[in-house]
C-alpha cells in the first residue's frame, strides 16, 4: 500500500508538472520552425507547447487578445504598436528573438538600377511594413521620402520619384505570388523564405543586420510573466537556439540576443 501511494503521488506530481500548456500562433517560416526547435526543451521542463500556424498578420493578435491563444510569434514592435493603437488591444512584448532583414525581389531584373521608368512596385499594405518597404527604397536611392525616419510612410509621402514608379499595396502574404505580375516586390523575409527565395542571394536590396525590426514573442498583460512564458522566452534565448538560427538560415534570420 505504501509503495502504491508513493507511485500515485509521483504520478500526480509528474502530471501536474506536465500540465502547463502554451498555445502559440506563428507564421510558418521561420517562426513555427523556431518554436518546433525549442518544443522538446520545453517538454523536458514540463511545458507542452502547441503551435498554431497562420498565414496572415491579423488573426494571431486577435486570437491572443481574445484569449483563444496564449501568445504569438510573428511580428516586430512597430507593427504591434500600430495594431494595439488601431484595434484598442493591449498586447505586450515578452522578448525579442531575431531579425529578418527585409528585401526587394524581382523576376524581371537582376539589379535595382535596372528598374524601368513607370515600373510597378508591390509593397505590403499594412502601415509599418509598407513604411519599412518605402524606407528601404529611399535608402537605396530609388525614391526620396519627405521624412526618411517615418516608419508609417505611405506612397503619399514620396517626395521624389524620378522613375515614376507605380505602387501597389497588397497583403504581405500575397507578395511572393505576384512577383511575375510586377517589376519589384518588397517582401517580408518569413514570406520570402516560405516561397523558397534566398534573401542573401535573391534580394536586389536588403536591410542590414542592424535593422530595428526585431521579431518578438507577444502575449497579454495577464499572462506574459507566467512561469510557462518565462520558460519559453528562456528557451528562445538559449545558446542552442542561437546556433540553430545561424546554421539553418545562413544570415536570412539573425539572432537578436
Amino acid at each position: 500500500m505504501k509503495k502504491l501511494l508513493t507511485l500515485l503521488a509521483a504520478a500526480f506530481v509528474f502530471n501536474s508538472h506536465a500540465a502547463d500548456k502554451l498555445s502559440v500562433a506563428a507564421t510558418a517560416v521561420p517562426h513555427a520552425e523556431i518554436l518546433e526547435f525549442v518544443k522538446p526543451t520545453l517538454a523536458r521542463q514540463g511545458v507542452e507547447l502547441e503551435i498554431k500556424v497562420f498565414t496572415d498578420y491579423v488573426q494571431p493578435n486577435i486570437q491572443v487578445a481574445e484569449k483563444r491563444l496564449d501568445a504569438n510569434f510573428f511580428q516586430h514592435q512597430p507593427y504591434l504598436d500600430e495594431f494595439n493603437k488601431g484595434k484598442g488591444t493591449h498586447l505586450a512584448a515578452v522578448t525579442g528573438v531575431h531579425i529578418e532583414p527585409f528585401g526587394a525581389y524581382s523576376s524581371k531584373i537582376k539589379k535595382i538600377d535596372e528598374l524601368r521608368d513607370g515600373a510597378t512596385v508591390a509593397i505590403p499594405n499594412d502601415a509599418t511594413n509598407g513604411g519599412r518597404a518605402l524606407l528601404l527604397l529611399d535608402k537605396a536611392g530609388i525614391i526620396t521620402l519627405k521624412d526618411n525616419q517615418n516608419i508609417l510612410a505611405t506612397p503619399k509621402d514620396v517626395a521624389g520619384n524620378p522613375r515614376h514608379l507605380k505602387f501597389r499595396e497588397l497583403e504581405a502574404a500575397t507578395l511572393p505570388r505576384v512577383l511575375d505580375q510586377v517589376d519589384l516586390a518588397l517582401i517580408n523575409t518569413n514570406y520570402a523564405l516560405q516561397a523558397k527565395l534566398n534573401p542573401n542571394q535573391d534580394a536586389l536590396v536588403i536591410e542590414g543586420a542592424q535593422s530595428p525590426y526585431v521579431n518578438i514573442l507577444v502575449a497579454r498583460p495577464d499572462n506574459k510573466d507566467s512561469e510557462a512564458m518565462k520558460k519559453l522566452a528562456a528557451a528562445l534565448h538559449s545558446p542552442e537556439t542561437r546556433k540553430f538560427l545561424i546554421d539553418k538560415y545562413q544570415g536570412a534570420v539573425v539572432p537578436a540576443f
